[in-house]
């Protein structure tokens, strides 16, 4: 049956106003919702509600709270939380849609119903499009015209056997008033057929059933705006592509969106979708079928078609592109995420002091030397043009300060500076000393050189040499020096201009404080701007955790971090375990294990065998038990015992053990795992189990190329149609995603990550264009970047 006009007094139906609930989406409804969506246990999820509601940060809940969650991962939590939100999100729409729809005394038992099923906001504003307050239309205009019961007649379909064209004249004769406006029979079902097509293009059965199809047949096409913008806007072609474009949407890939969206905004293109009414006509007449005996049957033909193409179609075509730039969107963002997450969790390069260089021909190159911390020494400058001279400079400064590594910054006349050093490297290699360097990308330097971390952090030093300390630094420290960029200027993105910057500052941050929670952090040697990055820690509290150091010197203990000023019982909590301090007084404390854990850790030292030495270090008892119980396997002599990692392998008698260990100990069996792996690799930082930066020798160049060359390189971006490689010439070579592996690829980041070093096959050079393709497949050697 047809929906009525719910804005005219005419309407049927139950009426009776139904009581809008003001209660809360319970944890037990949404927890039953999330179980079924994301393949989780329920009482899972409603502890770790319980735990996100209470405050708990997602890196704390992760780590330390493992017995609660049974163990969940970092993306799940983070899905639990976001989905959560979303749900309330939609339960306030419709307690709030409610709300207004029952203040017009329109909110019938049928429509209370329909609300409480809607499983997306989308949907809860389809119902209440009907009810929404409009601006005037065409049929508002009608409706003051008093022509809303002749719409009714029109969508009835009365059948009559007698005269056609007096029936017609028959119906339409009661609205006909001269004073209104309406003289004739022909202008009165005119305007009765727009408040139709009004009616048809708000109806929510209609909506969703078009919906369906326009997202599934619709076709976006592009056209030029006209030939004067395209040469104006668009003088090298950059668009070409989509000058006549056409391409059904479900095929359409999200960075082709994103290109249709800027050429769009650039004024190069017109976009459009489009789908013709005879697609959807069955669709629409099926809840407002068409008698052919009916003599009104025509009005309402022609109503349903106007309603579509003026109403419902234009609506439609925004709704996909929308859709469609969110998941384009979301995808880039996405990739974003993903290679920054990579770029940050690069190893450290430690205990080296790095020549930092940041190249330039006009003004320089500008040279600076930090030490093993990252602590600025000295800096110069040096002119490529005057070669012996900066040839003498380097050496200098890297005899002086006992250097072998160089970073130089990948920068306007990074190449001339890679010669040089190059050159210099090879003739001090002659004489027994082993120096290194590296290209590193500066994407950021800059802009981290003029902003107020780095005048605060070097006060006296111009905008130059702090650029030039933070490519050193990048070197040494990826994570901690980068932290302290914007992270949409570190150079991994990829129409990082064109989403929603709101959503990708969201995303980035959250890879931030994930990353650096996962790393852990110096508390006696971090900036500010990474310690506000610590579970729990804002900007605030993190400068005063600086200010308390500068003024007291280095953290003894973390307990200490209690007389830092706003630093409560409640931020230490969360904080405490990712903050590490090396040689202090509690060796615990350079650990990831919770001051909240000290207890049991001591309690298991205490069940550890000595060993040979009284003096063992706990991960050689942990060994010593290992092996015992290997020899055992029974708890008969041995008591209480922790079997080998993974149980996967342990007998049910280890298994027991471990269990009853842990029970003994007053902890749960995850975070019992968790002691004993900081115990034996105390100071762990996950980065140095990746591999390390490739320092180079020698200089390769454009020219030297040749087909067939294997080369090893390091993933500097990953994009929807591949990765780009850096094998130390001036340019990355681009390895295609149908070049990245033997088999089909559908997405390059589940093969290759930034950072990651690979073996390459040269494919194609191109000098003139700077181009070089390079493939991997067939090449089984790669190391994973994480």
């Amino acid at each position: 049956m047809a929906t009525q006009d719910p804005t005219h007094s005419s309407t049927t139906g139950t009426e009776v106003p139904v009581v809008v609930s003001s209660e809360t989406l319970s944890v037990d409804e949404i927890a039953q919702i999330l179980s079924t969506e994301l393949h989780l246990g329920r009482q899972q999820i409603i502890q770790t509600l319980a735990l996100l509601d209470d405050g708990n940060t997602i890196p704390f809940i992760t780590r330390y709270r493992k017995e609660v969650t049974g163990s969940l991962e970092e993306v799940q939590i983070q899905s639990i939380a976001d989905r959560s939100a979303a749900l309330r999100a939609l339960y306030e729409r419709k307690l709030d849609v409610r709300r207004l729809i029952a203040a017009q005394d329109k909110l019938t038992t049928e429509l209370d119903t329909a609300l409480t099923a809607a499983a997306t906001l989308q949907e809860v504003e389809d119902l209440y499009l009907p009810y929404r307050p409009k601006r005037k239309t065409r049929a508002s205009v009608a409706r003051e015209k008093g022509l809303a019961a002749l719409a009714d007649i029109i969508l009835q379909q009365p059948e009559i056997v007698q005269n056609t064209e007096a029936a017609i004249e028959a119906y339409a004769q009661p609205f006909l008033n001269a004073e209104k406006g309406v003289d004739t029979s022909l202008e009165a079902y005119s305007g009765a057929s727009d408040i139709v097509a009004e009616i048809v293009a708000e109806d929510a059965n209609v909506r969703g059933g078009v919906r369906t199809v326009f997202f599934r047949q619709a076709s976006v096409g592009a056209r030029v705006a006209t030939p004067e913008k395209v040469a104006e806007k668009d003088p090298n072609g950059v668009y070409q592509l989509y000058y006549e474009f056409n391409e059904n949407v479900t095929r359409l890939v999200p960075h082709r969106v994103l290109a249709l969206n800027r050429a769009e905004r650039e004024e190069v293109l017109r976009v459009s979708v489009a789908l013709p009414y005879e697609q959807v006509q069955r669709d629409i007449t099926a809840h407002y079928p068409v008698k052919e005996t009916s003599p009104l049957a025509p009005f309402l033909s022609d109503a349903l078609a106007d309603g579509y193409k003026r109403l419902l179609a234009p609506a439609m075509e925004r709704e996909v592109r929308v859709e469609l730039t969110r998941q384009a969107e979301e995808h880039a963002i996405n990739i974003f995420a993903a290679n920054l997450r990579n770029l940050l969790l690069q190893p450290p390069l430690r205990g080296k002091k790095v020549l930092g260089i940041d190249p330039g021909f006009r003004t320089g190159c500008k040279l600076t030397v930090v030490d093993e911390t990252g602590k600025y020494i000295t800096s110069d400058t040096m002119y490529l043009f005057k070669e012996e001279e900066a040839r003498t400079l380097v050496r200098t400064l890297l005899t002086d300060y006992g250097i072998t590594v160089i970073a130089i910054g990948n920068g306007t006349a990074s190449r001339e500076t890679e010669q040089l050093v190059a050159d210099l490297l090879s003739k001090i290699e002659n004489e027994n000393k082993k120096i290194g360097y590296m290209i590193v990308n500066e994407a950021g330097a800059s802009v981290y050189s003029t902003s107020e971390a780095a005048r605060d952090e070097f006060p006296t030093l111009d905008a130059t040499k702090r650029g030039t300390i933070s490519i050193a630094r990048r070197l040494q420290d990826p994570l901690a020096e980068l932290v302290k960029i914007d992270p949409k200027a570190v150079g991994v993105g990829l129409y990082q201009h064109d989403v929603d910057q709101k959503e990708l500052a969201a995303m980035l941050e959250r890879v931030v404080v994930s990353c650096v929670n996962f790393a852990g952090v110096d508390l006696n040697s971090a900036s500010s701007a990474l310690l506000k990055h610590v579970s729990g820690i804002n900007t605030r509290v993190a400068n005063a955790i600086v200010k308390y150091r500068e003024a007291n010197g280095p953290f003894k203990k973390r307990q200490e971090l209690l007389k830092v000023a706003g630093l409560g019982p409640a931020t230490f909590v969360q904080a405490a375990g990712f903050l590490k301090i090396a040689n202090g007084e509690e060796p615990l404390d350079n650990t990831f294990i919770h001051p909240e854990s000290y207890a049991a850790v001591r309690a298991l030292l205490a069940l550890l065998p000595e060993g040979e030495s009284k003096h063992a270090k706990p991960a050689e008892r942990i060994e010593l038990f290992r092996q015992r119980l290997k020899l055992q396997n029974s708890l008969s002599n041995l008591g209480r015992i922790k079997p080998q990692r993974g149980t996967s392998n342990t007998t049910g008698s280890e298994q027991a053990a471990w269990q009853e260990m842990a029970h003994d100990l007053n902890i749960g069996v995850p975070t019992l795992h968790d002691i004993l792996e900081n115990l034996e690799k105390p100071g762990l930082d996950p980065r140095d189990a990746l591999p390390a930066p490739i320092l180079r020798h020698d200089v390769l160049k454009m020219e030297d190329l040749q087909p067939g060359m294997l080369l090893q390189g390091t993933i500097r971006n990953v994009v929807d149609f591949g990765a780009f490689v850096d094998i130390g010439v001036k340019h990355d070579g681009l390895v295609h995603i149908s070049e990245l592996a033997d088999g089909y690829v559908r997405d390059p980041l589940t093969v290759v990550a930034v950072g990651q070093v690979v073996q390459v096959r040269v494919l194609n050079v191109d000098t003139q264009r700077n181009r070089v393709q390079l493939s991997m497949r067939g090449i089984k050697s790669t190391t994973a970047a994480s």
